[in-house]
């Protein structure tokens, strides 16, 4: 297949090698974001949070508990976990169809954690959809190896364009380099999109073909919020596939910092070798996960029927404000894909290009991503932090903060069957409404009630 549109330049930051990785690496733009609105409130501003990919939902009582019955809990424990957490883990992905020891299970300090212990062991230079999330970039640049933004399907975020992985893998060897790895996202940050069986399919074939490893990062997979068509490389290649994934957007446990990562057959599949090293870096970095939340992700991870249930809720909160938030970019005539996992958005502005250069002096999606901040107060994330150029008018929206400000709220929201009805929710989604409206120029959102001034 012909290439049908350019491979994405590296950021001239991740280019560089004549600085140290971390001169080249800022403050995680999600991460800066969310302080920066923190500020604003503090500051008695009021924003709407649309930028930070937090759950937004409370910890789930029975793990407080647990958590709290463990807090004596004060040794190291073995690098790789717990043997209950591992066992714990090998069986949520045995019920998921995917065979798994006890031995193929590293756990620690949150998947980001993993996936850089991963990245720091792989010797080559690795493929990442174009856009992704922002730490696979920079974690790659942190390990002084090169990320290589591939384009993705449209409509399809998380997985490169696999016929376009192909021909990235060849312009990497021609230039005396070596790609050797490729990460995919499923469900996608930023996107909340999923690629479907036939792009996974075609991409194994590619990994298959250049002798790729494939990381494949499913932190969400429990947030698919459309029936069907999920299906993980580690079904199609199971020898070169390595998992990771955590409760801190399933469970919304990200304070918690608990990640698991699955390398099947480790001793006969040629992970062998990766499973040692990442081992030996966890063993130099973190030492060991934290006891007291090993012994709360234990029984997470053998999902008790509260625990089920409770995912479900969330599930179906995500689905329903993302739907809901979708509803309003579209009528302001800003495509967004329909979103089928997680709590994102990303909707693309292009249309309006010239009407926001004229109004607002918008050239960047970083322009369009301030100008919705300083007038609006709407915390978003600019595309360009994704991989995205500069002047790509797309925007990464979380909508994930919207569920309320207390636990009360949350638990409301995760409880009512119409939960865009609920006071606090309708007044953002009216917020974001007369924001898009002034933003685009349109009097009303077509099709749309103008909600009154809170």
């Amino acid at each position: 297949m012909t290439i049908t549109a350019p491979l994405p330049a590296i950021p001239r930051e991740q280019q560089e090698t004549t600085r140290a990785p971390s001169e080249r690496v800022g403050i995680s733009p999600t991460l800066a974001a969310n302080e920066a609105l923190d500020e604003r409130r503090l500051r008695g501003e009021r924003v709407l949070p649309l930028a930070f990919g937090e759950a937004g939902v409370p910890v789930a009582p029975m793990l407080r508990v647990a958590l709290a019955a463990a807090s004596h809990v004060n040794g190291y424990g073995p690098v790789a976990g717990s043997l209950a957490l591992r066992s714990a883990a090998a069986g949520y992905w045995t019920r998921r169809g995917l065979e798994t020891d006890t031995d193929d299970v590293v756990c620690g300090p949150g998947s980001k954690a993993l996936l850089y212990g991963l990245l720091l062991n792989l010797g080559a230079d690795v493929a990442i959809p174009g856009p992704s999330w922002v730490s696979y970039a920079a974690q790659a640049a942190l390990t002084g190896i090169r990320p290589v933004y591939v384009p993705i399907v449209p409509g399809e975020g998380g997985v490169p364009d696999p016929d376009q992985l192909s021909v990235a893998v060849a312009l990497a060897r021609r230039e005396g380099r070596r790609i050797g790895a490729v990460i995919v996202t499923l469900p996608d940050n930023p996107t909340g999109t999923l690629a479907s069986p036939d792009t996974i399919r075609s991409l194994c074939a590619v990994a298959e073909r250049h002798d790729l490893l494939i990381i494949s990062d499913e932190i969400y997979r429990d947030l698919t919020h459309v029936s069907g068509g999920f299906l993980s490389p580690a079904e199609v290649a199971p020898h070169r596939t390595v998992i990771t994934s955590g409760l801190s957007k399933n469970l919304a446990l990200g304070g918690w910092r608990l990640g698991v990562a699955r390398l099947p057959g480790a001793a006969t599949s040629g992970l062998a070798g990766l499973r040692g090293a990442l081992l030996a870096t966890c063993s130099e970095i973190w030492s060991a996960p934290a006891a007291p939340v090993q012994a709360a992700a234990t029984l997470a991870f053998t999902e008790p029927s509260e625990i089920t249930a409770r995912v479900a809720r969330s599930r179906q909160l995500h689905g329903t404000i993302a739907r809901a938030v979708a509803s309003l970019f579209t009528a302001a005539g800003v495509p967004v894909a329909p979103p089928r996992g997680a709590f994102y958005l990303y909707p693309d502005f292009g249309a309006h290009r010239r009407a926001l250069r004229r109004r607002f002096g918008v050239r960047t999606s970083a322009d369009l991503a301030g100008a919705l901040l300083r007038s609006h107060g709407v915390g978003v994330l600019p595309g360009s932090v994704f991989g995205d150029a500069d002047e790509a008018l797309r925007l990464r929206v979380a909508t994930s903060r919207l569920y309320g400000e207390t636990e009360w709220q949350q638990e409301a929201a995760l409880a009512a069957d119409d939960p865009a009805a609920l006071p606090w929710i309708a007044d953002s989604l009216a917020w974001l409404e007369r924001a898009l409206t002034a933003i685009t120029g349109l009097r009303t959102l077509p099709g749309l009630r103008t909600l009154p001034e809170s």
